[in-house]
């Protein structure tokens, strides 16, 4: 069997994830394909991660590509999580996981409604009915809020307590529901913010904004070999509970995935991974490099099993959730994290020592990161305890 040891997978993390300056690249489209997806549901993480992998890429560049040029589509996918993934992925993620996620939307809400009473009839109908409605108006419109088509369709204002008896009991409309449930479906995309690139108050559009015959249909294992194949590419070698976390599918479901590739086992001293078997090639370590990355960002958070890179310094740069924080990055390892004051200055902190010649390297991607912001001043949507210390 062949060995892939820490150092090995290092290098690999360096080139493959496009953090080594000699991999980065000014193409915003690329830089998603390098992660497979870019995560999402900190808005500021796709721009930040993008411009910790790029050379001269401004904000403008990758509103182009996301509103513009439509290379790049928001949805939810893997583990119910939000991504920003390139277009001519989004069938294999809409097949191996939105479709499923539609679905166990749909009746969790058709419950809700169902409880609550206010519907006579058949509700899946009722519910198909105001979907199709609020499809036509999106359609009529181009772009809206949920607000404005809330006025259109009429039934979207239905009032529903989900939670009757409860002490955070409160009637809601059904509007985010219908979108969201729509928006896993892939029928309804979420375009441009309302506000700056930090901003989660999103417009909705119309699939046919962005695929004008809608999402092309995948059968499922398909789709779900294909997105393990890119996974193991930009990720491994790694075991097969890195996989199976990282899609947030069944046991059976990754085994059968996983049958239709053809992977070879490494060593990965003491534990067995995988990797793509045309990919045995040693990666040549990359000249020393560092990196910031942003809280959430895909490549700490693209593994289940993290100490090969993360050391013992997880208490500090991890919420309780498992939410990672902003973290400085030394030729494919976390030495540290790092925060934006209210103020706009970068400040950040090893936990480890490094060198004075990593520290320089620390400095301008610390400078480089604070002419990025500009006078953007996100806050993590999870908070982790080195970053508040940073900021307090």
């Amino acid at each position: 069997m062949r060995s892939m040891d820490v150092a090995e997978r290092r290098a690999r993390l360096g080139v493959r994830h496009r953090l080594a300056p000699g991999v980065r690249t000014d193409e915003v489209s690329e830089i998603a394909r390098s992660l497979v997806v870019l995560h999402a549901t900190d808005p500021a993480t796709v721009y930040l991660s993008v411009a910790a992998r790029s050379h001269t890429v401004e904000p403008g560049h990758i509103e182009k590509a996301l509103y513009e040029d439509r290379t790049l589509l928001r949805m939810l996918a893997m583990r119910r999580t939000m991504f920003v993934a390139p277009i001519e992925l989004v069938p294999a993620l809409q097949a191996s996981c939105a479709d499923a996620l539609a679905d166990k939307q749909r009746k969790t809400y058709g419950r809700y409604v169902e409880q609550a009473g206010v519907i006579e009839g058949d509700i899946r109908a009722w519910w198909a009915d105001v979907e199709r409605e609020t499809h036509a108006a999106l359609l009529a419109r181009g772009s809206a809020t949920g607000a404005q088509l809330s006025k259109d369709v009429p039934r979207l204002r239905t009032q529903i307590d989900a939670a009757p008896g409860k002490p955070y009991s409160k009637p809601t409309n059904i509007t985010t529901w219908v979108l969201v449930a729509m928006g896993a479906e892939g029928l309804i995309v979420r375009g441009r913010p309302n506000g700056t690139w930090s901003s989660s108050q999103y417009t909705w559009s119309p699939i046919e904004s962005w695929l004008p015959d809608g999402i092309p249909a995948l059968p499922a294992d398909q789709a779900r070999a294909e997105l393990v194949r890119q996974w193991l590419h930009a990720f491994g070698p790694a075991p097969v509970s890195d996989i199976k976390w990282w899609t947030g599918w069944t046991a059976g479901d990754v085994k059968k995935t996983l049958a239709a590739l053809d992977v070879a086992e490494v060593d990965l001293g003491g534990t067995t991974g995988l990797v793509l078997a045309d990919d045995l090639a040693p990666v040549p370590a990359p000249e020393p490099w560092a990196a910031l990355l942003p809280a959430l960002d895909p490549t700490p958070m693209g593994w289940q099993s993290r100490d090969w890179y993360l050391g013992p310094h997880a208490p500090a740069l991890f919420d309780r959730n498992g939410n990672v924080g902003p973290t400085i990055w030394l030729d494919g390892r976390i030495a540290g994290g790092w925060a934006q004051r209210a103020d706009g200055e970068i400040v950040w902190r090893l936990l480890e020592d490094v060198g004075a010649e990593a520290k320089a390297l620390i400095e301008s991607e610390a400078a480089r990161m604070g002419a990025w912001y500009g006078d953007i001043r996100p806050i993590p949507r999870f908070r982790t305890p080195l970053e508040r210390e940073l900021t307090a």
